[in-house]
């Protein structure tokens, strides 16, 4: 059961953490950035939050920079809207699967050119 509340609480977070994006104005943070899973510990207390972005996997690592400035901003702003007790304290980790699916969707492309 406690499950379900978790996963719950993942994609609330989630869901936020990308509106919360939007406002920055920090000139690290890309605009192509997406949140591409969030993974909250059991007692809510930390959270690993995946970043992507369009350009590749430098980008993401230099919107991450600008993202753990922001982390305090980002917490407050969490514990507001989703009126937690206790916001957990962000771990922001550079992911490329966007890339990665991007290259694959090329791949198909060229086999569905070639037949």
């Amino acid at each position: 059961m406690a499950g379900f509340h978790i996963d719950r609480i993942s994609e609330d977070i989630k869901r936020e953490i990308i509106s919360i994006m939007r406002e920055l104005k920090d000139p690290r943070i890309s605009g192509m950035l997406t949140v591409v899973k969030v993974e909250v510990t059991n007692d809510l207390s930390y959270a690993k939050v995946y970043i992507s972005a369009m350009e590749g996997i430098e980008t993401a690592k230099k919107s991450i920079k600008g993202l753990e400035s922001a982390q305090g901003y980002i917490r407050k702003q969490l514990g507001t809207r989703l009126h937690l007790r206790k916001s957990p304290e962000l771990r922001f980790i550079a992911d490329d699967s966007i890339e990665k699916g991007m290259d694959l969707f090329e791949k198909i492309k060229e086999i569905n050119n070639e037949n």
